[in-house]
């Protein structure tokens, strides 16, 4: 009995002791001086350091070539839900001539979409690459990653059977290059959106039959990604483009104007009789050949045939070697069309010949 009670004495005295050899280590230590952590700007940091840091570095971060544009993500993120049904229309009628190939084969009778919707999350540029050239265009290299959740259904027609699948848990990552030619005088300043693939893209996602996930068949994951991957590359991949017109190159005067043409209005003699009475009621059109723009009119002279106007004009001259001033007098009418009463054309060229 009495081993026990100062067997348990000692172990409380050494509990005391050791409390109080703590305080006293507390009390009576000198504190050291705090060191300042070590601060390392990000460039001088290695990949993997960065890797640590950041959950993904942008291209912007590693490649100086790059160019941030979380404008372009704001700009995409508010102009997504309305570009849903366009691009749509896009997908549509570039999948027409890859569903066309499988007409026929494994006893395929149609393949449509019943549905694409593209879902609410837009894709996200992670940087930007600008090119200059010394042609008349524009080339840009975007980095595209696109995580988001659409809903795309197809019907494939087998033996007379419909067979409704669904793409879900879409993944696309690709780098484009955009080439806008030729750039022209006119908004939106480029006639032309010519696209191509620099490398084939990455693409990922789920397919869904009857409820079930088709994608976990062994081997049809592998193949469907694959034969994706090649139509897709076959079709765009570099040489190989996507254009997209926007102006008509034909009705768009690319020549810079080189000059002004100074025209005064002075007088006309001796025009003719248009009206009943036995006058004319003159006036003047002006316009450059080529320029595509409204003439420009003098103002109007009452039952005058010799009108005087000492009216001047500045016209914009882009070509002066094919382009002709054209001067044409109209006989105003209040009802119905205007009757013209002469026309001269003056070449520039010719004009400027000494």
């Amino acid at each position: 009995m009495h081993a026990v009670y100062w067997k348990s004495l000692a172990l409380e005295l050494e509990s005391l002791l050791d409390s109080w050899w703590g305080f006293s280590l507390f009390i009576y230590s000198k504190p050291k001086e705090v060191e300042d952590p070590v601060s390392r700007p990000p460039y001088e940091l290695d990949e993997l350091s960065l890797q640590d840091l950041l959950q993904e570095i942008p291209l912007w971060v590693k490649n100086p070539n790059y160019h941030s544009v979380d404008w372009l993500n704001k700009f995409f993120s508010d102009l997504w839900p309305y570009l849903d049904k366009e691009i749509g229309g896009m997908i549509r009628s570039v999948a027409q001539p890859i569903f066309a190939e499988y007409i026929g084969k494994f006893q395929i009778e149609s393949i449509e979409f019943e549905k694409i919707n593209l879902g609410t999350l837009p894709p996200i540029f992670y940087g930007l690459q600008v090119y200059e050239t010394n042609e008349k265009e524009l080339i840009l290299e975007p980095s595209i990653k696109w995580a988001g959740n659409p809903n795309i259904i197809l019907v494939v027609k087998v033996l007379s059977v419909p067979i409704t699948i669904q793409l879900v848990d879409l993944q696309v990552f690709l780098a484009p290059r955009i080439a806008l030619k030729p750039l022209v005088p006119a908004f939106p300043c480029f006639a032309n959106i010519v696209v191509s693939l620099m490398e084939k893209p990455h693409v990922d996602f789920g397919m869904k039959i009857l409820g079930g996930d088709i994608m976990s068949i062994p081997g049809l994951y592998h193949f469907v990604q694959e034969t994706i991957k090649k139509q897709v590359a076959s079709l765009y991949l570099w040489p190989q483009t996507l254009e997209i017109p926007v102006l008509d190159v034909s009705t768009v005067a690319v020549e810079k104007p080189v000059g002004i043409l100074h025209v005064n209005v002075v007088r006309a003699t001796k025009l003719l009789r248009k009206d009943i009475l036995g006058s004319s009621d003159p006036y003047v059109k002006l316009s450059l050949t080529g320029d595509g723009l409204p003439a420009k009119k003098t103002t109007i002279k009452k039952k005058n045939l010799n009108p005087q106007w000492y009216e001047k004009f500045k016209l914009i001259v882009k070509d002066p070697k094919s382009q002709v001033l054209q001067l044409q007098v109209y006989d105003w009418d209040k009802v119905g069309g205007h009757d013209r009463i002469g026309m001269q054309l003056v070449p520039l060229k010719a004009a400027d010949t000494p």
